[in-house]
């Protein structure tokens, strides 16, 4: 039995045995969840691996860690599930992003996503949105390249379930960067972004999608995303990101109605008020 094959199988035993699978859960939240397609591409995670690198992994074991991304996402699901007469538009889209390279945004997008899907009722959409320097499937250790997100702003590719790549963890679906172009930056401002949010939102209206996206300071395409989507985290490294490097951060992101920020790095006490990640 292929990888694939075997993917497939634990999808359908966890399905017959009631736990939610992304694309079959939550109909009543997501009107076109009954006609939408699984993903053309199944991955198996090596969740030992991960938890050896420090990523949280869907298990009932207790850390700090787990419990630090617990007191993160519940205003972001808070913001996401919003109801009444002026709900947050894309509030359960979320871009992940820093000022510089290496403060860990990427290590903080894929254990949002993972304390996410661990979620009773919600499921997960990791995207990795880091067009320059992608590295989402590789933290994961996932070595197919499906198309993905500029593949689909291209239309060199137009299912977006050709895009998904479904796996064994419940509820998490991940979108690869996709094939690279020099227009990345123009692509993500393009009206065909809109569509895909728009899509997703629809589709995907039992998900959450969070965006892993370049250094804010580095490249523009963080800056065009964050003007598109409903809440970003600015992921801020203790010690190293200045007062100043941050002020820029967040002015680059001023378009988006929800800007929080995360210090990662911490090697201090951490309470119930602030987060001390410590990045791999």
């Amino acid at each position: 039995m292929n990888l694939a094959e075997q993917a497939a199988l634990r999808l359908e035993q966890l399905a017959r045995a009631g736990v939610s699978v992304p694309w079959s859960a939550a109909k009543a939240a997501a009107p076109n969840a009954a006609s939408r397609k699984p993903p053309h591409t199944l991955a198996s995670l090596d969740l030992q691996r991960l938890r050896e690198a420090g990523y949280l992994v869907p298990d009932p074991l207790h850390s700090e860690l787990k419990e630090q991304f617990r007191h993160l996402k519940r205003p972001l699901l808070e913001t996401a599930r919003a109801q009444g007469a002026d709900p947050l538009q894309r509030g359960g889209q979320i871009m992940v992003t820093s000022a510089l390279r290496g403060e860990g945004k990427t290590f903080c997008a894929v254990n949002l996503a993972m304390s996410m899907a661990m979620e009773i009722d919600t499921a997960v959409i990791l995207i990795d949105a880091d067009v320059v320097r992608p590295s989402v499937f590789a933290r994961l250790g996932i070595t197919t390249r499906p198309p993905g997100l500029l593949d689909l702003l291209a239309g060199t590719v137009n299912e977006l379930p050709q895009a998904l790549v479904g796996t064994d963890v419940p509820k998490l679906l991940l979108m690869g960067s996709g094939e690279p172009s020099l227009r990345s930056s123009e692509l993500l401002a393009s009206a065909a972004m809109d569509r895909l949010l728009t899509r997703l939102g629809e589709a995907y209206a039992d998900h959450v999608v969070i965006f892993d996206a370049p250094p804010l300071l580095v490249t523009t395409e963080s800056t065009v995303l964050a003007a598109k989507v409903g809440q970003v985290i600015v992921v801020v490294e203790t010690g190293k990101t200045t007062k100043a490097i941050v002020q820029q951060a967040f002015a680059a992101v001023k378009r988006c109605p929800v800007v929080v920020s995360v210090l990662n790095k911490s090697r201090e006490p951490v309470d119930s008020g602030r987060y001390g990640y410590h990045d791999r």
